[in-house]
């Protein structure tokens, strides 16, 4: 397989690198013992977008501090609910996931140092969050953290069912198996991934398409030397994690400079899934669709529209349906309020152009 790299960017002291529902009602106490369910009703009517309102991150009101929307999940199904679109709240919602199957995909020295009650701190990178007493960091961050993994894995399952699904949360890009940063304490891609090719044995070959401003290096690690996953990542050279070791697993890749516009950013997306789909033909592509590529957003330090992310958006789903390969949309970064209405707005125009028909 030949690798691409797109080198957008100076790179002078650095040693080159080529690589290139709910509707709620109740279940039974043994539907809930399986947190790989979801609670829903008529499912030929639901639309394969994943909510939980456990999703939100809550703790002592301090969540006003993070520099993301605590929220965002919810108000981008808000949003929905306005648009007459999705109506009444009629949602795919995942159940937490288990210690168990976190430990499928995680060392158990790794969730034994989140401590299931954890010190998360020192392992996600969360400065914050080195303040907060551990009963509101485990109730009010790694819980919704885990019902978003859950949901991630359920919106595999329903790609698959379905042609395409999002999550409203998920895509925690730099979480891998034996360590997280970056605000993500679970490896919700690697976790997805891997109960894919567990369960759904005609699986062979999955395409991770990552669009968050910052590289994906936990799925990188976790996927390093697996000829079964491609990964395509597109992200601002010159902020975290910077994880050479990581960029190996990359096999098409574009190094953005901060501030890339629209017309750039367009351009190398194009060329660059163009090439993927040239060199791999996936049965399944894990979208990691990161709204910190916007214009004024704190930590991706590009300079994209929300037309940009609207059209980006766009193009991979069109590249995706017209070649009816399932998608499945995690939301990853984006810290700026105003990502939510964009977000919200992009899956609406999905659904104008036709592109969230199901199957």
């Amino acid at each position: 397989m030949q690798k691409f790299t797109e080198k957008v960017h100076c790179e002078e002291e650095r040693h080159e690198i080529v690589w290139v529902k709910r509707k709620i009602n109740e279940e039974s106490s043994d539907d809930k013992a399986e947190s790989n369910k979801q609670i829903e009703t008529d499912n030929l009517q639901l639309f394969p977008i994943v909510y939980s309102k456990q999703y939100g991150v809550h703790f002592a009101k301090l969540e006003k501090l993070h520099p993301f929307d605590a929220e965002k999940g919810k108000h981008i199904a808000k949003l929905l609910n306005e648009a007459k679109w999705i109506e009444n709240w009629k949602f795919y919602e995942p159940l937490e996931i288990s210690k168990e199957e976190l430990l499928k995909v995680h060392t158990p020295e790794y969730l034994r140092s989140l401590n299931w009650s954890i010190n998360a701190a020192k392992i996600s990178e969360i400065p914050l969050l080195a303040f907060v007493p551990n009963c509101f960091v485990q109730c009010g961050y790694l819980k919704p953290m885990r019902f978003q993994t859950a949901g991630s894995i359920l919106a595999g399952k329903l790609a698959l069912n379905h042609g395409w699904a999002i999550n409203l949360g998920g895509g925690f890009h730099h979480c891998c198996s034996y360590r997280g940063g970056g605000f993500c304490a679970y490896a919700d891609i690697t976790l997805l991934i891997q109960r894919t090719f567990a369960e759904e044995s005609y699986i062979k070959k999955i395409m991770i398409i990552d669009l968050d401003a910052h590289q994906g290096n936990g799925h990188e690690r976790d996927f390093l030397n697996n000829r079964n996953v491609y990964i395509m990542d597109m992200y601002n050279a010159y902020i975290y994690p910077k994880d050479e070791p990581a960029k190996l697993a990359i096999d098409c890749g574009v190094e953005l400079l901060p501030k890339t516009e629209d017309a750039e950013y367009l351009r190398y997306l194009k060329r660059g899934l163009q090439f993927a789909l040239k060199e791999f033909r996936p049965q399944l592509v894990v979208y990691n669709a990161g709204t910190d590529i916007l214009l004024g957003d704190p930590l991706g330090a590009l300079s994209i529209t929300p037309e940009g992310v609207i059209e980006r958006d766009r193009f991979v789903f069109s590249t995706c349906r017209s070649e009816k390969i399932p998608i499945v949309m995690l939301l990853s970064g984006g810290y700026l309020k105003s990502s939510a209405k964009v977000i919200a707005e992009s899956i609406i125009n999905l659904k104008h152009q036709d592109l969230l028909t199901l199957r």
